[in-house]
This record gives C-alpha cells, structure tokens and sequence, in this order.
C-alpha cells in the first residue's frame, strides 16, 4: 500500500462528501435545462462514486466505510445534519450495491468497472438521498442526477483509457 496515495484517495473521498453537503445545503435543486433538476451537490455527488473507486483500489470495502463515515461526522459540522444523515445513508448503501458491481469487474477493465458501478450505484444514491433528505423523489430530479453522475462516470472512464494507452505507449517505446 502507497501511503501517499492512499492518503491522498482518503482526501479526495471525504473533501467531496463534505463538498457534496455543504452546497445541498446551501443551494438546494437547482435547474440544469429541459426541466430537469438537481440537488446543488450532485456534480460532487458523482465525482464521490468515483473516488470511492479510486479508495477502493486503493485500500479496502471498511476504508471506504471509515470515509464515508468521516464524510458525515465533517457535514454535520460544515452543513445541514439532516442532510449529512441522508448523504451518509444514500452512500452506505450505494456502496454496498458498488462492491457487487465494481470488485468484479475492475480486474477485466478498469474503466468499464468505473463506468457501470456508477451507473448502477447513482439511482440508488440519488433515490435515498432525495426521499431521506426531503427533497422528494421526482422524475425531474432522478434522471437531472442520473444523467450528472453519468456523464462524470464516462469522463473518468475515457480517461482511465486514455491515460492507460498513453502509458502503454511510452513503455513500448523505452
């Protein structure tokens, strides 16, 4: 284990819980076009279920649990704890829909186990938050998260790609 990475991982993990609260909890739904809406936190929402991948490789499932539980106790002090609880709950549970999804296919592709781990953990996610935190469980607000955290999924992954070639690429030319 890379203790720099792995602190580093834990960094990114727990900044963009506590990010992810913080503006729910100032700004609330906010529109992104065609009607469809989202809470204020979903862009840092999505880029939470990608560095949970990113700890996951990193560490392991507990570490994970440790930073979502960090992520919380810091929202209750920076943000809304009624919010810190649902956001704690939504990535409990999207975690564990996670570990059925990323561990056994990150040794196949990495960026395919980004890419469908985030889309089958987001609506989980965004359904528990929304109904636990009082928002309400609309189409609007559902697929406007949906639609967020997906797009940061496919980014990722055409990076990871990238990044992966790039670095096959250079090996094959030492």
């Amino acid at each position: 284990m890379n203790k720099t990475r792995i602190a580093a991982a834990s960094a990114a993990y727990i900044g963009v819980i506590v990010l992810a609260n913080w503006m729910t909890d100032t700004y609330g739904l906010v529109p992104i076009g065609f009607g469809l809406m989202v809470t204020a936190g979903t862009f840092a929402a999505g880029a939470a279920l990608i560095a949970r991948d990113w700890l996951q490789i990193e560490t392991n499932r507990w570490w994970v649990l440790a930073g979502i539980a960090a992520g919380v106790v810091l929202s209750v002090v920076l943000a809304n704890p009624a919010i810190a609880v649902a956001s704690g709950v939504a990535f409990a549970v999207s975690e564990l829909v996670d570990w059925g999804v990323f561990t056994p296919i990150r040794d196949m592709s990495l960026p395919l186990a980004v890419l469908v781990s985030s889309v089958v953990s987001a609506p989980v996610d965004t359904v528990l938050f929304l109904h636990i935190a009082g928002f309400g469980v609309t189409w609007e607000a559902v697929l406007g998260q949906f639609i967020v955290k997906t797009v940061m999924a496919l980014i990722v992954a055409g990076a990871i790609v990238v990044v992966s070639d790039w670095r096959e690429k250079q090996s094959h030319l030492r």
